[in-house]
């Protein structure tokens, strides 16, 4: 993590982060501390945010974390009340939460495909909903993280396809929705990304991990930096006339269409 303070991009605002504890959106987290914000993350496992946030105040930044789940809409409101009373109205608002297992249809249970429908789709909405009495209006911004399966189908998930698909046109609904009160709204679509949960799952091997790099056209996947940098342009001020948009980046994979990267095309279970 760079030193905090170097180039502060955000420096004064606050930003509020679901899922915050790991991955892509850890990255961010570190990002945003490392242009001047403070940061709120909120997730699932306290000793994951505790770690986080511990790194972020060790680099010299402003960190809390707020247990929650994003799928009781209660325990966002308790975790962006508490935010707004430690740093005050929230600026930057990343929804960020998800949930992922490869599993066909058939081989899917009723329960699975609804928990990652209401981890990532309805927490988008619970997050948003409890947040916008807290939004710094006019001038804050959100960011809810989908996938390219929003538009491109994958087998083994039909699951993240569905809530992918759901963010982004609740999403795009909100930017309307919300831009009279100046706030913007859009969202961050990754592909492959090295070194993150989603990938491990659905590239376990070396041989389904060279498949999945043989299907993008720049030869590599993400870094989790490279999704940062896109979520930290997207908050700032560079971005002040963007809203509603699809910000894909996933080097160009989505562009060669719908793919199977667990390699059993045809099967049923």
């Amino acid at each position: 993590m760079a030193d905090i303070f170097r180039d502060p991009l955000l420096h004064g605002k606050v930003a509020f982060i679901t899922g915050g504890g790991s991955g892509i959106n850890q990255s961010i987290a570190e990002r945003f501390a490392t242009h001047g914000a403070k940061l709120a993350l909120m997730g699932r496992k306290q000793d994951k945010l505790a770690r986080a946030a511990e790194g972020i105040r060790a680099a010299g930044g402003v960190a809390l974390g707020s247990s929650g789940d994003v799928r009781y809409y209660e325990e966002c409101e308790n975790a962006l009340r508490k935010t707004h009373a430690e740093f005050g109205e929230i600026d930057i608002l990343v929804c960020g939460a998800a949930g992922n297992f490869p599993a066909s249809v058939l081989g899917m249970s009723a329960n699975g495909f609804k928990a990652v429908i209401d981890i990532d789709l309805l927490g988008t909405f619970n997050t948003c909903r409890a947040a916008y009495e807290h939004l710094r209006k006019p001038g804050a911004s959100v960011i809810a993280i989908s996938a390219t399966h929003a538009f491109v189908p994958i087998a083994y998930q039909a699951h993240v396809c569905a809530a992918k698909a759901g963010i982004d046109i609740f999403s795009k609904t909100l930017a309307i929705e919300w831009a009279a009160a100046g706030v913007r709204v859009n969202v961050i679509a990754p592909g492959p990304v090295y070194d993150t949960e989603g990938m491990r799952r659905l590239a376990p091997t070396e041989e389904a991990r060279r498949n999945a790099m043989a299907s993008v056209p720049l030869g590599r996947f993400a870094s989790k930096d490279e999704i940062a940098d896109l979520a930290l342009f997207l908050s700032s001020d560079a971005a002040a006339y963007i809203t509603g948009a699809i910000s894909v980046c996933d080097g160009g994979q989505s562009l060669l269409g719908s793919r199977n990267f667990l390699g059993t095309a045809g099967a049923t279970a």
